[in-house]
């Protein structure tokens, strides 16, 4: 399983929270890349809940993760 921001990106408007199987659909019914289904696949099913990509994948980009301070413009 690999993960990057271009496949993570098909998911962030994904109905949150969300069990692996409601990711699989709605990544099927919204046309994202093979990758992002056979990614979710390969997530461990233990019929838990998923609040965010950021469980899914812990190296997620935030907003604090970028340098940018809006303040300052």
């Amino acid at each position: 399983m690999y993960w990057t921001l271009e496949l993570a990106s098909y998911l962030s408007d994904a109905p949150w929270p969300a069990t692996k199987d409601e990711l699989i659909d709605y990544a099927i019914r919204t046309g994202a890349p093979l990758e992002v289904v056979e990614n979710l696949q390969s997530l461990e099913d233990e019929g838990d809940m998923y609040e965010s990509i950021e469980e899914i994948w812990p190296d997620y980009p935030t907003e604090e993760d970028y340098l940018w301070n809006e303040d300052e413009y």
